[in-house]
C-alpha cells in the first residue's frame, strides 16, 4: 500500500518546493500547467572501491554511504578486468544508491543546508550542467555529512559523486530550480 503524505509528515524541502518554488517557477518560466514545472526526479550517490581493500573496509564503506543516504547502497562489480587499475572481473568496484521521494528531499536538504556550507573555502557549486538538465557534484571527503563521525571512520577521504537528475531537459530551467531550492552556485 502506498504511503499518503500529508503536509505534517512531508519533508521540509518538498513542502518548500510545493508551496514556494513551484509558483515562482511557473511565473518565471511562463508555465501554464503545474505538471510542466521542473522538479528533481532522483539523486544518485556513487563511490568507488579500491581494488586492494579487504572485506572489512568494503563493509565499512557500505555502512557509511548507507548512513549518508538513509538506505542501503548496492555494491557494483567490475564487468571486465583492467590491469592498469588492478581490477579483476567480478570484484567489487563501487557502491551506489538511488534516492527518490522523501529520502531524496531529506538528502538534498542536508546537502544544501548542512554539508556543503561546512566545506572549507566553499565558494559554491559549479553551474556546469550535462546538457540534459542534470547536475553532477564531486565531493572529496564524505565526513562533511553530520552522520559520519570522523573519529570512528576507518578510512579517510572517501570520495563521493552526487548526480541530481531533474525532470527538465533545459540546463537553464534546471539551474533556476536548484537556485530556488537553495543550492549555492559560484558567481
Amino acid at each position: 500500500m502506498e504511503r499518503v503524505e500529508t503536509m505534517s509528515n512531508m519533508p521540509v524541502l518538498k513542502e518548500f518546493y510545493l508551496k514556494q518554488v513551484v509558483p515562482a517557477l511557473m511565473k518565471e518560466l511562463d508555465c501554464k500547467n503545474v505538471h510542466v514545472v521542473p522538479g528533481v526526479e532522483k539523486v544518485v550517490l556513487n563511490s568507488r572501491i579500491d581494488a586492494d581493500l579487504d572485506k572489512a573496509h568494503i563493509e565499512q564503506l557500505v555502512k557509511e554511504i548507507g548512513l549518508i543516504a538513509g538506505q542501503k547502497p548496492l555494491i557494483t562489480k567490475a564487468k571486465k578486468s583492467i590491469s592498469n587499475f588492478k581490477l579483476r572481473q567480478g570484484v567489487p568496484a563501487g557502491v551506489k544508491v538511488t534516492l527518490r521521494g522523501a529520502r531524496m528531499y531529506d538528502f538534498l536538504y542536508r546537502l544544501i543546508n548542512i554539508a556543503l556550507p561546512v566545506i572549507r573555502d566553499f565558494r559554491g557549486v559549479s553551474k556546469k550542467m550535462d546538457k540534459h538538465g542534470n547536475l553532477n557534484i564531486g565531493i572529496a571527503d564524505h565526513t562533511i555529512f553530520p552522520e559520519i563521525k570522523v573519529e570512528t571512520s576507518n578510512r579517510q577521504n572517501i570520495g563521493l559523486d552526487i548526480a541530481i537528475v531533474t525532470t527538465t531537459e533545459s540546463d537553464k530551467a534546471a539551474l533556476l530550480l536548484l537556485e530556488k531550492l537553495g543550492m549555492a552556485f559560484r558567481k
